[in-house]
């Protein structure tokens, strides 16, 4: 064993610096079961012990990658066998709760669905939402600057947070615990770190805004017949609606006959339609509440925005609905199967994706395309399944050369909320320019001029 981890046991314990078997007991997450490639799995139980592990692989220029939950899509948390991983799994305590000043402060560790349900036990709702929410962590979540299904409310995880502590590559403390939404005290050095995907330093506890729990919620399925339909249907809601708009979710129809085919989820309607959006509402009053959507829903059948609508009439319905769009085991079970995240404009998005699918059959006739995601937020995410004998990598390569380019002139990103990571470091100028990537590169060796906090990831310097 080498003397750095022999220094890591002794900060940490024997029992938290895992190699060998033990290491090989552990996977390299949801998307990956193989196990991780790495001198060892650090776990430490705080700050101060994260503090001097830095400290001491900054010393030795000794490589660091940061582990979450590992339901990343980009391969940010892939190590080799010359780095070392950390996990701060261990850390996942709350550490505060302030129902008047509607805050929790929490360890990075700590899994998003125990804060979720922590702040409900409380009558408050923490206001993000993703289908991993029973894996990833707040560490991640922050890291990635995490999206979801409510962003169309509430926005993405950086209008979550108000205050960080962050351990940076050298093993600096870096504790900014703020709890107020307005302290314009000099420069807000938390928003360096969120979205920096643990390039500039480790997230190790978080203050969290909250807000009252919401006393009425209902879930609506609605069906279109065009596209068209959909962006008139978004805009009925916006208006109609208000503030209790709180997710609209897109699926294709091809999505939705796979994912309620005999076997899988029950299909609520007709499975017949091209184009389905699921969306929530919630709001102060549950009478008013379901009033309104209905007496909207009775406009949009008028009008003949939407062709059939269901509301879910109690909770298990309403998981159900849920299910459909979130359980996607079905629509990945062609393998390989290639997950995309982007985003662009919503004017934009029928030509765009009308243009990938006959791009995407032209070139492997028998592919199966699917387009869903947060459309209430101009993202989308596309399911590829070539159904080719091939290399997955030339076929991935040839996917990510249809459907990043266009993005560019459209103005869009290839990351909405997933990061970049090292799968698209190769396209983030399509997103950002020269000037914003060499900024960035700045910052990176400013920070980490060692260059030893998770290296390869976004941006090299």
């Amino acid at each position: 064993m080498s003397q750095l981890l022999s220094r890591i046991e002794a900060i940490a314990g024997t029992a938290n610096v895992l190699r060998g078997d033990a290491l090989r007991r552990r996977n390299n997450g949801f998307w990956d079961p193989s196990s991780p490639q790495a001198q060892a799995l650090v776990l430490p139980h705080s700050s101060a012990q994260l503090s001097a592990i830095m400290a001491l692989c900054h010393a030795a220029r000794q490589p660091v990658i940061v582990h979450g939950g590992l339901t990343g899509l980009t391969g940010a948390h892939t190590t080799t066998e010359q780095d070392i991983a950390v996990s701060l799994e261990r850390m996942n305590a709350v550490i505060a709760f302030d129902g008047d000043g509607k805050t929790l402060t929490a360890e990075a560790g700590c899994t998003l669905q125990f804060i979720q349900e922590y702040a409900a036990q409380r009558d408050m709702l923490f206001a993000l939402d993703i289908g991993a929410r029973g894996s990833c962590t707040i560490g991640g979540n922050i890291a990635t600057n995490a999206g979801g299904m409510e962003v169309i409310r509430y926005g993405m995880m950086r209008e979550q947070v108000l205050g960080l502590e962050v351990v940076l590559a050298d093993g600096t403390c870096l504790s900014s615990l703020n709890q107020m939404q307005k302290n314009n005290a000099g420069f807000d050095l938390k928003q360096l770190f969120i979205g920096s995907e643990g390039t500039l330093g480790i997230v190790t506890k978080a203050v969290l805004r909250l807000h009252p729990a919401p006393a009425s919620s209902d879930s609506t399925l609605l069906a279109c017949r065009t596209f068209s339909h959909t962006i008139a249907l978004l805009n009925s809601a916006r208006a109609a609606l208000g503030a209790t708009l709180t997710r609209f979710e897109l699926m294709d129809g091809g999505y939705f006959r796979t994912q309620t085919a005999p076997g899988k989820h029950t299909a609520p309607m007709s499975r017949a339609h091209d184009w389905y959006v699921l969306m929530e509402t919630n709001g102060s009053d549950p009478d008013v509440d379901r009033e309104r959507l209905e007496s909207w829903l009775g406009t949009l059948v008028e009008e003949a925005i939407c062709e059939d609508a269901v509301i879910a009439s109690n909770i298990r319905q309403r998981q159900n609905l849920w299910l459909i769009r979130e359980a996607f085991d079905a629509v990945i079970s062609e393998v390989p199967c290639f997950l995309y995240d982007v985003s662009l404009p919503i004017g934009a998005m029928e030509a765009y994706i009308e243009q990938l699918r006959q791009e995407m059959v032209s070139l492997w006739p028998r592919c199966l395309f699917y387009s869903m995601g947060h459309m209430g937020d101009g993202n989308l995410h596309f399911f590829v399944s070539p159904r080719q004998a091939d290399d997955p990598k030339i076929m991935k390569d040839k996917a990510d050369h249809l459907i990043y380019p266009p993005l560019q002139v459209l103005g869009g990103s290839v990351s909405a909320e997933h990061g970049i990571g090292i799968d698209k470091k190769p396209w983030l100028a399509t997103s950002r320019s020269d000037a914003e990537i060499d900024v960035m590169r700045k910052l990176k060796a400013l920070l980490d001029p060692h260059n030893i906090l998770n290296p390869g990831r976004v941006v090299d310097i």
